[in-house]
């Protein structure tokens, strides 16, 4: 991957960089390409014939960096030392029902939509079971995808209050716990 961010090369080239078989990284590069962190970068005329050329996928830089959390953490900081109460909550409600037009709304039965609220927290890497309650669902965590930037703040909860709310279309309260160990808490009816 280091090599790769650099420039774009040929499993040849990595191979001999590495000093390993290029049976071993064709491999490598098979298991990356399907994971979707290597792409295929076009084709490098060769003596014998052309070869392939890799780089990395667009959301590679992304997952391989290590600033996004402790930036949004210090952000978080700064809003609150700088801003209302009442206003950071209100932008966090706002970024919520933002980040909620990234994916399409499912449609049918709330129950339905429950099960994709929790297809969506899987992929933001929430692990989150949902269950019937007396009039809704609750959708209760086993950890928490924001846990760095929580430290006992409801805000951040409260964007993904909104983020469920919007996706759901549906009335979503937050009860999570913002303890040593944050875990979510949602608590799904009608809207």
């Amino acid at each position: 991957m280091d090599l790769l961010r650099r420039s774009a090369l040929t499993a040849n080239e990595i191979a001999d960089r590495l000093d390993i078989t290029h049976n071993a990284v064709r491999s490598h590069l098979a298991a990356l390409s399907r994971a979707g962190l290597v792409r295929k970068a076009g084709m490098q005329t060769g003596s014998t014939r052309p070869a392939t050329l890799y780089e990395l996928g667009p959301r590679a830089e992304s997952l391989l960096s290590r600033a996004y959390v402790p930036f949004v953490a210090h952000l978080l900081l700064a809003l609150n030392e700088q801003m209302s109460r009442a206003n950071v909550d209100k932008l966090m409600q706002t970024v919520g029902r933002s980040l909620a037009t990234e994916w399409p709304r499912p449609k049918g039965p709330l129950e339905r939509r429950v099960a994709a609220g929790v297809g969506l927290l899987a992929d933001l890497g929430a692990l989150t079971e949902a269950e019937r309650e007396d009039h809704g669902f609750v959708i209760r965590g086993y950890g928490c995808a924001l846990a760095e930037a929580v430290h006992g703040r409801p805000d951040v909860c409260r964007a993904v209050e909104s983020l469920l709310a919007e996706f759901l279309d549906a009335k979503v309260k937050e009860c999570c716990d913002r303890g040593d160990r944050p875990r979510c808490c949602f608590r799904i009816r009608s809207a």
